[in-house]
């Protein structure tokens, strides 16, 4: 695998140049760990079982380079394995529509199956599609789909390496397999709902034919914890690494996911400047940080705090939050550093970003903020920048030139926030009544995130002994038959 992977790029070069097919295994915009090695495993198996084509086969990760940082449990196991990130391909380093109109391009899709409008005149070269998901459209029956609801795609994957000849299901590949089914199954948990009996074959498999695999617990905690650690991260990344959006005609909010207590990210260095700057960068008007740690005892916890440089929406956006009833987030005001943060604890633990967008979304939709409800002194922005930021956040100063972001509306002349998306039309679909999730500025977040409500939510599933010996009496021993197929005896 390792070698496959290394030696991808200088084939996709000679292809190019020669004008030769190239073969695309595409991931989904998510690029979480199962889309990446789903994407990898399945084009090493290809180049390896088709001998008679002369296409390159070739892996690509649905997003930038620059985003691939983020995805931090995708970037411990490549390490893990000794894979170089520097040798993957990401989706801004080949154009697959110019090789698609040079007639050189076809496409296997894995985990997705449906391509993104900007993506539609690709369609036609999709000749396989393997997904985990219910299919939301037929396809033309010269593509080959693979369509079962499983945990992880990277089982549908294992399974089809399976089938072919043993020596391609080498001890790396497999590591590379065992990791994501493990973690989007929840360490193989039958309590988290999400591990199916295909699941559990396959990773039985993988463990039968490599017993020298780190116990399913191991790897999950260790993905789990890679997954969570943000030490590395600068804080625009920090919250551009789970992040969605929710935009109306006068107001674009953020909703970032930050994977550490609340008070480590306040006491971040530059805190406030960063914020600034990133808010100004993508048009948001505020932003609202969503915490989740752990105590002692591995139980979740969550905190959230309400950024914005304008006093208006922060006092609006705060007050939404705190009289919302469905559900009631019971929030307890924390002491903050900077005038422009509102912090708070939250005492609903269960109450997820899932649960808090919809109460975003209707202070949206009911117009909160109002056309000249922010005065000029409401532009409290303390924006003391440092020097490589001072670009972006110019306009954060104290001075008449950030009025940029400001309009002159209603009777007073009041000026009022104006979203990016108003100043550069481009980049919005729709506005008034219709809020919607501003999909064009990242990809989708993984749905196996705690903030989204993964089955971890609560925390472990707890077992007593009862439960324990109960399950240990409908063990099932499996193991590889002859042919390779996994058997029960």
């Amino acid at each position: 695998m390792e070698s496959f992977v290394r030696s991808r790029r200088a084939a996709l070069q000679e292809h190019v140049q020669r004008s030769r097919e190239v073969h695309v295994v595409l991931g989904n915009e998510a690029c979480d760990l199962d889309s990446m090695v789903s994407a990898l495993a399945l084009a090493y198996y290809l180049a390896k079982t088709s001998p008679e084509s002369k296409a390159a086969f070739v892996p690509v990760l649905n997003i930038p380079r620059s985003d691939f940082p983020l995805r931090t449990e995708s970037t411990f196991l490549l390490q893990e394995q000794q894979i170089p990130d520097s040798c993957l391909i990401f989706r801004d380093e080949i154009d697959l529509h110019v090789l698609h109109r040079a007639g050189l391009l076809s496409l296997t899709l894995v985990d997705h199956h449906v391509l993104p409008s900007g993506d539609a005149a690709l369609e036609e070269a999709v000749m396989e599609v393997i997904d985990h998901r219910p299919l939301e459209r037929a396809r033309d029956p010269r593509c080959r789909v693979t369509s079962e609801l499983v945990g992880s795609c990277a089982t549908l994957v294992t399974e089809r390496i399976a089938q072919g000849p043993a020596e391609l299901l080498d001890r790396q590949t497999a590591a590379l397999l065992y990791g994501p089914i493990v973690l989007d199954c929840v360490n193989m948990t039958p309590e988290a709902g999400k591990v199916t009996p295909k699941d559990a074959r396959y990773v039985a498999l993988l463990e039968s034919k490599f017993p020298d695999l780190p116990a399913r617990s191991v790897v999950f905690e260790a993905l789990q914890k890679a997954k969570f650690d943000v030490s590395g991260l600068t804080t625009e990344q920090m919250l551009r690494k789970d992040l969605k959006a929710l935009s109306s005609d006068g107001l674009v909010l953020a909703i970032s996911a930050v994977y550490m207590k609340l008070e480590a990210f306040l006491q971040r260095p530059g805190l406030q400047q960063d914020l600034c700057a990133f808010c100004q960068q993508h048009g948001y008007g505020g932003l609202v940080a969503m915490t989740i740690a752990f105590n002692e005892r591995n139980e979740p916890f969550r905190q959230l705090a309400v950024y914005s440089p304008h006093a208006a929406v922060r006092t609006a956006v705060c007050g939404a939050l705190e009289r919302a009833n469905d559900p009631s987030l019971d929030l307890s005001p924390l002491g903050s550093l900077y005038p422009n943060i509102c912090a708070y604890h939250q005492g609903n633990t269960v109450a997820s970003r899932k649960k808090v967008l919809p109460i975003l979304k209707n202070f949206l939709r009911e117009g909160s903020v109002a056309a000249g409800a922010m005065h000029p002194a409401d532009k409290d922005l303390h924006c003391t920048m440092r020097p490589e930021i001072k670009d972006l956040a110019a306009a954060c100063s104290e001075s008449d030139e950030n009025l940029e972001d400001l309009e002159v509306a209603g009777e007073a002349g009041a000026p009022e926030y104006e979203p990016r998306c108003r100043r550069d039309p481009a980049r919005c679909q729709k506005h008034g009544d219709a809020l919607l999730e501003d999909d064009a500025l990242l990809p989708p977040t993984p749905m196996n995130s705690l903030v989204d409500e993964c089955p971890l939510d609560g925390g472990l599933p707890k077992l007593s002994a009862e439960m324990i010996f109960e399950k240990f009496s409908h063990i099932t021993v499996v193991r590889p038959s002859v042919s390779g197929s996994p058997e029960k005896k």
